[in-house]
């Protein structure tokens, strides 16, 4: 229901995805949507400041207002000139994602999803209107560039032209995606591409909220810095963003299967085993990070990923190998900006009503929502 693109593809046909996707996430190409990325960032800054009280002060939840903004940033830049159709789409995965939590459980059950249930009606008619925009976009996009028409720099655009490409070099459609391969990835874009970022960001004002030292050197920083054209630069920030990912990496274990038999830790496995990897437990086990390991020490990553820990694999927030998430470059990018925005306009710190509750639905998610006290700068 939330997509059944390159994550979920083994084999030949991971192979022939990952390679037609990848040209659209390379950071060049990524780079010239800086300024959409600044565009939904400065709406939503502006938004919080017309609603600061006399005291300039304003409380808010920023959990729901971080999924917003980051539902608009994947809206703009996956379909740009189709961003209407691109808001709908997002407000119907962002309900197919609530869905899906809070059925995870029944979902496991086999034959669940073919039962009659109002969930699951409401799922398929979400699903058919998801497919029916998009198939719509998609058909009147391969139509414009048919006909000679320049693509656009959104990610559609750009997976269209790559997916035109491959198809071209090789002479026959099949060594390309489908109409259908391409609707369920630009589903993935949708998933991923808000709930990954906006679970960073929320944590990352929470945790700033806790350690105004490290809020003040950030905020230091981006003061100095143009938003749009250092944002890849910004050192304070950027160790700020992977400490978070260390202590509360959006998804908190992944899973890889064995092609051969391989030893693992002093046991060995036989091809064919499914194996999961606990990152939660990884990123906060001491004999890897140290004794301060539950310290939140931006500083351990002042040298880089590589050296941060005892082990230079131990660091998961993306995965890691060929099957590393793809879309990371895009999800720090756009969580960079939209932290130099807030940072440049507000000092924020936790509210009284905020409780720290951390839980797994999918992503790690703010239990209680994430209540934040915002003051102009």
């Amino acid at each position: 229901m939330l997509g059944d693109g390159v994550a979920s593809h083994e084999g030949e046909k991971w192979v022939k995805h990952r390679r037609i996707l990848n040209p659209a996430f390379h950071l060049e190409k990524l780079k010239r949507m800086l300024p959409a990325f600044s565009a939904c960032c400065e709406e939503l800054v502006s938004r919080w400041s017309e609603s600061l009280g006399s005291d300039a002060s304003l409380e808010l939840d920023v959990w729901p207002e971080l999924q917003n903004l980051t539902g608009d940033v994947i809206s703009r830049t996956a379909f740009s000139s189709s961003y209407h159709e691109g808001r709908r789409i997002f407000q119907l995965q962002a309900e197919q994602a609530e869905l899906v939590m809070t059925n995870i459980q029944k979902i496991m059950i086999p034959g669940y999803m073919s039962l009659p249930t109002r969930s699951n009606r409401k799922m398929r008619k979400n699903n058919k209107e998801v497919e029916s925009i998009l198939r719509d976009i998609i058909g009147k996009r391969i139509q414009a560039m048919k006909q000679g028409e320049s693509t656009k720099d959104d990610l559609l655009g750009l997976l269209l032209e790559s997916n035109m490409r491959e198809t071209e070099e090789n002479g026959q459609s099949s060594t390309g995606m489908t109409i259908a391969d391409v609707i369920e990835e630009c589903k993935v874009f949708y998933f991923a591409g808000m709930e990954t970022t906006s679970v960073l960001l929320t944590w990352t004002i929470v945790v700033l909220s806790m350690h105004p030292e490290w809020q003040n050197r950030a905020r230091e920083e981006v003061l100095v810095k143009r938003c749009v054209t250092f944002v890849r630069y910004m050192v304070q920030v950027t160790m700020i963003l992977y400490e978070v990912l260390r202590l509360y990496p959006p998804a908190i274990s992944f899973v890889r299967k064995t092609y051969k038999e391989m030893e693992i830790g002093g046991i060995t496995y036989p091809a064919g085993v499914i194996l999961e990897l606990p990152v939660l437990f990884i990123h906060h086990d001491p004999d890897i990070w140290g004794s301060d390991v539950h310290e939140f020490k931006p500083d351990r990553f002042s040298e880089g990923i590589s050296k941060a820990s005892k082990d230079p694999g131990a660091f998961l927030p993306f995965g890691w190998g060929p099957r590393i998430c793809i879309g990371q470059n895009f999800a720090l990018l756009e969580a960079k900006m939209a932290l130099c925005m807030i940072l440049q306009r507000f000092v924020f710190e936790l509210a009284p009503s905020y409780t720290h509750a951390p839980h797994t639905v999918i992503t790690l998610h703010p239990m209680h929502g994430a209540q934040i006290k915002l003051r102009s700068v």
